[in-house]
Parts: structure tokens; sequence; C-alpha cells
């Protein structure tokens, strides 16, 4: 199935050429058609809830939309991708969902996570190759979304999941400033890094859906970048990057200097090395503690990966974990001090296109500092391995400037869209 543009589907909407029941019955037909081999949905929703929402008002009436299974759903289950939660039905719905029935979208069902957002793949394939992985946790999402069964899907991200599997499936993903979208209702992994995210086919398409389910003047348009300044951010990790992944940034880099940016090539601060490495202090601990129950009753129902990071966070003292998050909030003064010389950052959303394996869901690397500085990301779609697999690149901007990402990115995007370079970028 083509994938659904919600720029495309709202115009087509407004204009009466669809209406939005026959938007909804082909989202649904597309799932009934591809679902069984792709896997991206774990339930779909009851009917009288897809009733409701299109007897419903709202800008975002008739747009089908997924939402990943660590956010809570007053009509269907929410398993948080685990065994030890079968059948779990909350009592309501996760802000972020209630935002969603508020504008009136239709909520087609649950999709696919990892077990409890952390690394056990699920059953979700990558839509362009089914022995690739998605990327995870956010597998079933942007996988649902590549694949043509919905305009819009929500994501999480504690480390990388929104970024590497939009990367991997090849299509638009948002991890806002932290905390711009609420994350009550959402199972925690870790509370100081936990960030609500969106998928979408196009950056122009999850820049519109964010500010229709929040009211912020997030919509854009691929916008001049002028003389825009543009980091080439050299990480200490950047060793780790496939020849493709090289080239792709290259491609990338040359567009947006020959649409008028200014590009400067930034080493990364030490602050902001030791700040990665923090991350997973952060996240461990923190896991320990929001999955304590689960950790403490239910040991053996975890999957080994899970239980040993449980293990490993339960293991690390307060005063470990106290100078883990000092490391982090120098790291969060450092990242801020990149903005003064730059208005964007131009980094890999993942060491390189899926890999071939339904065993892994990829090395979260390159977006954990990202994550614990809290910067807005946006993966870019539009580059291609010589072999036809999708390579992401993520504009990073300042805290708090969401809407300058997505523009830039938006950009970029249109830049790709229009240069046969952007679709073989492996090396020759």
């Amino acid at each position: 199935m083509k994938p659904i543009r919600l720029t495309a589907l709202l115009a087509d909407i407004d204009s009466g050429a669809v209406t939005p029941q026959a938007s909804i019955a082909a989202a649904r037909e597309a799932i009934d058609a591809s679902d069984e081999a792709l896997g991206a949905f774990v339930r779909l929703a009851p009917e009288t809830s897809l009733a409701a929402a299109l007897a419903a008002t709202g800008p975002l009436r008739g747009v089908p939309f997924g939402v990943k299974d660590i956010f809570d759903t007053a009509d269907m289950a929410t398993e948080y991708g685990s065994p030890l939660y079968a059948g779990h039905r909350p009592w309501a719905d996760a802000a972020l969902v209630a935002m969603a029935r508020r504008q009136g979208a239709t909520i087609l069902g649950k999709t696919a996570t990892t077990e409890f957002a952390h690394m056990r793949p699920a059953a979700t394939r990558n839509p362009h190759d089914l022995a690739h992985t998605p990327g995870g946790s956010s597998s079933g999402s942007a996988a649902a979304v590549a694949a043509g069964m919905v305009a819009g899907a929500f994501g999480s991200q504690t480390a990388g999941s929104v970024i590497r599997p939009a990367a991997f499936c090849g299509v638009a993903g948002y991890k806002p400033s932290f905390r711009l979208l609420p994350t009550v209702g959402m199972k925690t992994y870790a509370w100081s890094l936990d960030t609500a995210g969106l998928f979408a086919v196009g950056v122009a398409d999850v820049a519109l859906l964010t500010a229709l389910l929040t009211g912020r003047n997030l919509a854009v348009a691929a916008v001049p970048l002028g003389s825009l300044r543009i980091g080439l951010y050299r990480s200490a990790v950047d060793a780790a990057l496939t020849p493709e992944m090289r080239e792709a940034l290259a491609t990338a880099a040359r567009l947006l200097e020959s649409a008028g940016a200014v590009l400067t090539d930034l080493a990364e601060p030490a602050a902001l090395a030791e700040a990665r490495e923090a991350q997973r202090v952060v996240q461990d601990f923190e896991g320990a503690l929001a999955l304590g129950h689960e950790h403490r009753t239910h040991r053996d129902g975890l999957s080994p990966a899970l239980g040993a990071a449980l293990d490993a966070g339960a293991a690390t003292t307060p005063d470990a974990y106290d100078a883990a998050r000092r490391r982090a909030r120098h790291g969060r003064k450092a990242a801020t001090a990149l903005f003064d010389t730059v208005d964007a950052l131009l980094v890999p959303s993942a060491l390189g296109a899926a890999p071939r394996s339904l065993e892994t869901t990829g090395d979260p690397v390159m977006n954990r500092l990202w994550t614990l500085t809290g910067n807005p990301c946006v993966n870019v779609p539009g580059l291609t391995t010589a072999a036809g697999m999708p390579l992401g690149v993520t504009i990073v901007t300042r805290f708090g400037r969401d809407r300058e990402a997505l523009a830039i990115a938006a950009h970029l995007e249109a830049l790709l869209d229009n240069s046969p370079i952007a679709k073989a970028t492996g090396p020759v």
C-alpha cells in the first residue's frame, strides 16, 4: 500500500474528494491485507470506538491513527509488550490518546512495542524488506505508517525509540523537546528520559499532526534556508558509522550547502561525550525503580536482556546515579552552548540502515545523547542505500526550538526528494 500523507488526506477530506468513512475503510483494508506478514498491530479497536470517532468532529476526523502499546487505552487492552500484562485494561486513556480522540482521530488499534519499551524485539518486520528489523521500541508505529496502514502514530523514546525506527522504516519521526508532549498514562521506564513522539510519512505531515493535536504553531512548509548555520556534529562514536551512512550525511550536507546554508564542523565537547555514557546509567537506575514491582515479583517472566538491565540498575548506587545526573546536567549546558554558533545540527539517525536480522532492534548509540539533553530531533526520510533500504539523518535544534527543527527538516526533505543522488548513497 502507498503511505498515507496526512497533508494530502486532510486536503482531500476538506474538499470532499474523500469522506472520513472512506479514509478509515481504506486504512482497515490495508491492515487486513498486509498486517499478517508485517505484524505492526497487536490488537484492533472495537467497532464502537471506530463509530464514535467517525461521529466526532475535529480537525483530524477521518485520519487513521496508531497508538504504541505502552500508552493506556480505555477501550483496548494495554499490555506494554509483556506477557505479564496480558489482557490488562486501563480505566482511562493516556493524555495523548485523549488528545487524539478530542481532535477527531480514529485510533485503529495498538501498535507493537518491545517489552516495556526496552530492547527485546517485537514481532514486527520492516515494510521495505521483511528480513530486516523495523527498529525499536516503537516498531509497530513506524512500520504501520511506512506500510500505509495509518497516517500517523504515537511512539516514545528513552534512548532511540522514535528516531531509529523512523530511519529504518523511511518515515518522519519527531522527538519533541522534553515534556512538550505529556507522558501521563504512558508506562514509565526512565522518568527523566521518557519522551513521547510522533510518526508520519513526511516532515510536513508530522509537523501538521503535532500542530493539530496540541494547538501549537508547529505546522511548517519547506521554507528557504537562507544563511542558516548548520553544524556537522562530529561525535566520539562516529567511527561505528557504516560507509553508506557517512555518504548519506555527506549528501545531506552538500544539498543544504547548495541551498544556501552555511556549514560548520563541530567537534564533540568532552561534556557531551560523557553525557552520552551517563544516559545508560540514568536509564538503568530509573528503570529498576520504575519496574521495581515487575523485577521483584516476576523476574522469571522478564526477558534475559531486560532482566539484566534491571539487575544492573538495581546494583547502581544512588551516588553513582547522582554523579550521572551531574554529567547529564553539564551535558545539557554544553548542548545549549552549541547553538551559540549554529542554528541546527545535522547528525546520523542510526549507525546505518536497518540490520538484516529480526533478533535485534539496532543500536541506539546515535540517539542517546539527544534524548538525555532533551533537544528536539526530527528524522528526515528520503535517503536510501544502493539496495533500497532507508537511511535517516536527523536535524537537532536548541531546546524549545521545535518549529525550527521541523522547518529545517522539511526543507532538507524537499531537497532530497528532488535529488537523484539521494536514492543511492552507497559507495561507488
